[in-house]
This record gives C-alpha cells, structure tokens and sequence, in this order.
C-alpha cells in the first residue's frame, strides 16, 4: 500500500496526491493543447502561442503530479507540479491582454480606449512578464527546502499574485471603459466587421473572471501557510484552480481571437475590392 513518505525528514506532500484526478486532468489539457496549437495552426494568430503554452505546461503539472503519486519523497516531481500549475495563468494573462489590443484595432476603437492599443500591450504583458517571474523564482526558492528560504519564496509568490491580480483589475476596467464608450459612440468598423467582437469582449470578461478567482485561491492558500486547511487538502486545488484554468481554455478557444485577425484582413480585402469598384 502506498504511504506518504518524507523527505529529508520533511514532508513535502500534506497527502496522498490523488492519481486518478491528476490524470484527468493531465488529458484534459493535453487535449486542450492539442486544440489550441491545431487553432494556432490555423489561424496564424501568433499572439496566442503564449496561450498554447500555457495549456502545455499544464499537461506537464499534473503528469508530474499523477508520477508523484508513489514518490512523495522525491523532490523533483514536487517542484514540476507546483510551478508547471502555479505559473500557466500567467501565460493565459498575457493573451488575454494582447487579445483586447486586437478587438480594439479591429473596431478602429483606439481614440475610446483609455490606455492606446499600442501602450496597452506593453503594459499588460510587461506587467504580466514580472508577475510570471516574480512567481517562477517564489517557487524555485521554495524547492531548496531551507526554511527560511521557503518563507521567502512563498512571499514572492505572493507578490507575484498580488501583481497579477492588479493587472487583472486594470484590465477589466480598461475593457469596460472601452466597451461603454463604443456603444455609446459606435464606430463604422464596429458594425461592418465579419468578427462578432462583442461575443469575443464577453469572452475576455468570463475568462479573467475565472483567472482573478483562482489568484485570489493562490493567494489565500499562501497566506494560510504550510498549515492551513487549503494546503492541507487536495480538493480546493482541483476545484478553485484545475477546474477553472481549464474552463478558460474551453471558452478562449470557443471565442478563438484569430477570428478577429482574420476578420479585419476579409474587411480590410472587401474595402479594397469596393474601392477598385467604384473607381471602375
């Protein structure tokens, strides 16, 4: 029978890692990985390889959360599966952000958007950038085992949530602002392009939704600590993390942004082929 062994005397798992769950999810999100890099494929909208990515580290968190099933002693597969499932929201982030750059192009929006399209990746990605590292060497410090390191690295990582959570924030105020405005004071391009960009709007609202509660989880699991009743039990990471990073999956690609590409090239095509008309 297997048994929650140390390491080091220390025990990295508060539990038996359930396998059957890890694994489920592990070909939840293989096959999301699949779906995103065939739709990457096809669409050429290289601004969502991030996305892809993120979907793929993934696979990997939870494959090395099903191998840890029997080696709750080795440190390895502990560290894989805290950073390959801390760090994929991030990654998600940063599409997510270039996303609303793309709508408010498509729509020729850029004079109602309170931060300019051409600041706004910048920002959010920038943001996102610091926030994905801020949290990657929170949890590289946490696998040296050293107390006082692990304190550090938890602190870091809370401050990469923290970060994480105030962009997320900015955003959906900077969404919301442009989505008012343009409906207040609509622009050619919002009612002639083939994309329906609101639907995709919708999109950008439901999965940063999905994103910021999971931060706040995160966030309530380190400031719990090693103790605490999330940390303590496996079911709220599968809930409060699993369930909704992959349910952000499944609606980015249902609203896939390289339809918008795609629809202002056919516009942009179709106003060509107009004005070649008219001249004739």
């Amino acid at each position: 029978m297997t048994e929650l062994k140390s390491h080091n005397g220390y025990y990295l798992w508060h539990y038996l890692p359930s396998r059957p769950a890890a694994i489920i999810f592990c070909i939840l999100f293989v096959i999301a990985t699949i779906a995103h890099f065939w739709r990457l494929s096809r669409t050429r909208a290289w601004f969502c390889l991030a996305f892809a990515i993120g979907a793929f580290f993934e696979v990997i968190g939870f494959g090395a959360r099903a191998a840890a099933y029997e080696r709750t002693d080795a440190l390895m597969p502990y560290i894989i599966q805290n950073l390959f499932i801390l760090l994929p929201p991030a990654l998600f982030a940063a599409s997510i952000y270039m996303t609303l750059g793309r709508i408010i192009n498509a729509v020729n929006g850029g004079h109602l958007s309170i931060i300019r399209p051409t600041w706004l990746t910048k920002i959010f990605v920038g943001g996102d950038v610091f926030s994905f590292m801020v949290q990657g060497g929170g949890g590289g410090m946490m696998a040296g085992g050293d107390q006082s390191k692990v304190k550090l690295g938890q602190n870091m990582i809370l401050g990469g949530l923290g970060i994480q959570l105030l962009m997320f924030g900015l955003f959906w105020l900077t969404a919301v602002l442009f989505h008012l405005k343009i409906r207040k004071n609509p622009t050619t391009e919002s009612y002639t392009i083939d994309a329906k960009w609101e639907q995709h709007l919708g999109m950008l609202y439901m999965v940063s939704a999905l994103i910021m509660i999971r931060s706040i989880f995160r966030v309530a699991e380190y400031v719990m600590g090693n103790d605490g009743y999330l940390l303590m039990n496996e079911w709220p990471l599968y809930i409060f993390d699993a369930t909704l990073m992959f349910g952000v999956t499944v609606l980015f690609y249902w609203r896939h942004p390289g339809a918008l590409t795609a629809a202002k090239i056919h516009d942009s095509e179709r106003v060509q082929l107009e004005s070649m008309g008219s001249k004739a």
